[in-house]
């Protein structure tokens, strides 16, 4: 077993909360600290990966990059779980809308992700693996937003190992099975809880629109997605 610190994370036993914010850019983990949290640390920059860890309304919380793709969240997520006694993750991402009637900027909270990744296949398990998020951070998340007045569509989502994919067709086929948004983390984050048994949610941000090319820019996704932000931290409130 690694130990503290690993090759991916410097922090050491006790610099990160039991609930940490994963966006995928470490760029919007860092706006996070700067703008929401208070008496903020950073724990690392291994690999500019930063992670750091503040107080929210006075309630503990992190927030670390997870890079892009599900072997990067894979490495990520199993350390926190595993081996900084991390109990929740939220990851605050951004996603393609596929879902019909799905804006920009609209909150999408995957209940389950489908993914055309091989991920699973390390488990070794007699048949298929369905990635779904913690009920209990679920609803909660659900509740904050209609507090927050924020407008939110919970279904399911794909995470794929493929952005920029041969198959032009792969998206209308995701879509006509009720599949809302396309994305490239969260499986892997879901299959690493059920593993580890801790909890995880992704609340994701569309960025932009599949079918129609509308799109946000890469400025506006590191600092615009504050409903998302704001949905995420309330959870916060409720870890104690």
């Amino acid at each position: 077993m690694p130990k503290l610190p690993t090759p991916h994370n410097a922090a050491v036993e006790g610099q990160i909360a039991e609930l940490v914010l994963m966006p995928g850019d470490p760029l919007r983990a860092q706006h996070i600290a700067e703008n929401y949290l208070q008496d903020v640390e950073r724990f690392s920059a291994v690999r500019n990966m930063f992670g750091f860890t503040g107080s929210y309304q006075g309630h503990r919380v992190s927030v670390m990059g997870s890079g892009m793709g599900m072997p990067s969240m894979g490495i990520y997520s199993y350390e926190l779980f595993n081996l900084y006694g991390v109990e929740s993750i939220v990851r605050i991402g951004s996603a393609g809308g596929i879902g019909e009637g799905l804006k920009l900027h609209d909150l999408v909270v995957a209940q389950g992700a489908c993914t055309d990744s091989n991920y699973a296949s390390q488990f070794g398990l007699p048949g298929t693996f369905a990635p779904i998020a913690d009920f209990g951070l679920l609803t909660r998340a659900v509740s904050a937003a209609e507090r927050l007045g924020v407008p939110v569509r919970v279904g399911n989502v794909l995470s794929s190992d493929v952005f920029y994919n041969a198959d032009e067709s792969a998206a209308q086929r995701w879509a006509s099975m009720g599949v809302l948004a396309l994305e490239m983390e969260s499986a892997a984050l879901y299959m690493n809880a059920a593993r580890a048994h801790k909890k995880a949610l992704a609340l994701l941000s569309i960025s932009d629109l599949v079918f129609t090319g509308e799109e946000i820019s890469a400025e506006d996704r590191q600092t615009s997605f504050t409903q998302m932000m704001e949905v995420a931290l309330s959870l916060a409130l409720d870890e104690g």
